[in-house]
């Protein structure tokens, strides 16, 4: 018969055997250490660990969402905002994301963060609300070139919000009204310049053919003389009265 000491020798080597057994999810892998160096990557599947020997870290392939912290940053032009994003990346090589640097995520949440300070720190307001997706990019550029020596590569960068001070909203509201002004003044002015030039041409050209001022004339009488209740006193054209007194004298 078994005895205890057998019973207690048995159940430690099902335990030693469960340890040793590793299941790897499609998207996982197991970065191996034997005896504290790195030994291989291994993965998807069954996986075999040979306890105390050999050691595992699991890394997953996904892509990971990663929510930046709202942070505060001072502007070109001296305007302080609140300005949060979030990251889209990923492991690409599970031998670096775990030998390179101690832990991944953290590590990249810290870049994310002190890059967006950066990138926007330099831009003005104006740049951060309407050229995101060129701030989006460079900040994505500059991510993905400094995580590539821990192996992870960052996808997609997105500024999510941009928080102004409520008395900077004020005076963003009056710029535009501003603005808005503005354009209509120019607007309007090069309206009548227009105008102008167009009642200069038909002036050169009613100075140069007499018969078309004089219908132009009779025109204008019968657009004024449309109302039946208006009474209209004019003149007789001056060339008609030219004409009698040439006659006269003859």
């Amino acid at each position: 018969m078994i005895g205890y000491f057998g019973y207690l020798l048995l159940g430690f080597i099902v335990i030693l055997l469960l340890s040793a057994i590793r299941i790897l999810r499609e998207y996982e892998r197991g970065v191996v250490f034997m005896l504290g160096r790195f030994w291989k990557v291994k993965g998807p599947g069954l996986i075999i660990i040979i306890p105390v020997v050999q050691t595992m870290e699991r890394v997953d392939l996904r892509t990971i969402v990663m929510d930046v912290p709202s942070q505060d940053v001072i502007s070109r032009d001296n305007v302080s905002v609140k300005v949060n994003a979030v990251i889209y990346f990923r492991v690409m090589d599970p031998e670096k994301a775990i030998i390179q640097v101690e832990n991944f995520y953290e590590a990249t949440s810290q870049l994310a963060q002190t890059t967006l300070r950066s990138v926007l720190g330099q831009h003005e307001l104006d740049d951060m609300l309407a050229e995101r997706d060129k701030l989006n990019a460079d900040i994505q550029k500059i991510l993905d070139q400094q995580t590539d020596a821990w192996g992870i590569k960052v996808a997609n960068v997105e500024i999510k919000h941009v928080d102004i001070d409520e008395s900077m909203i004020r005076a963003i509201a009056k710029q535009a009204e501003a603005e808005r002004l503005r354009r209509a003044k120019v607007i309007l002015a090069e309206g009548e310049e227009q105008a102008a030039e167009k009642l200069r041409q038909a002036a050169v050209i009613l100075s140069t053919q007499p018969e078309s001022m004089q219908l132009r004339y009779l025109q204008t009488l019968n657009e004024i003389g449309s109302d039946k209740n208006t009474t209209i006193v004019f003149p007789l054209p001056i060339d008609i009265i030219g004409s009698l007194v040439k006659k006269l004298k003859e």
